[in-house]
């Protein structure tokens, strides 16, 4: 309930319980001295914070130094551990030409086998005609060569009209 809405009598009523309690306040008061050591509780006022502790200023100095010291300490830790190097290019100069050597190796055996099992060919011929720059240069097929494509698209054509069907 708010007080607008109480009536007058309840009013006065909340009056003289207030003045009741303040004169028994100071009576509380005058038995308890506040010197005597006898706590009292009821006389501290509900709204009043209680005092902040302040720290001198050589405590706190002295806490001051010592986080200092905690920090240098982690810190330390933390130099101690580096962290290793990172390797950049797993292989050396050495083990890059061993692998160069042997892969050579491997081509010239791989191409000595092939020139080995074929017929040396003859090299196509091409028109050596003095033309204007304009103009390309036209390539001769050799007769081999244009057997094997005409022979590839009539494959090619079979199989698409089969698939047809």
């Amino acid at each position: 309930m708010t007080i607008a809405n109480l009536t007058p009598k309840q009013l006065r009523q909340a009056a003289s319980i207030q003045e009741k309690i303040a004169a028994l306040e100071k009576q509380l008061a005058t038995i308890c001295d506040p010197g005597s050591g006898i706590p009292a509780p009821f006389l501290a006022s509900k709204s009043a914070k209680p005092a902040k502790r302040k720290l001198s200023a050589s405590h706190l100095a002295k806490i001051r130094a010592a986080q200092k010291l905690r920090w240098a300490k982690v810190k330390a830790a933390k130099a101690k551990i580096a962290p290793k190097p990172v390797k950049k290019g797993g292989m050396s100069a050495a083990g890059r030409a061993k692998v160069a050597a042997a892969q050579k190796a491997r081509w010239a055996k791989i191409k000595g086998a092939k020139t080995a099992t074929k017929a040396p060919v003859k090299p196509v011929a091409v028109k050596a005609a003095v033309k204007p720059a304009t103009k390309a240069v036209k390539r001769v097929i050799s007769p081999e060569a244009r057997a094997k494509m005409a022979a590839a698209a009539k494959a090619m054509w079979v199989a698409r009209k089969a698939a047809k069907k």
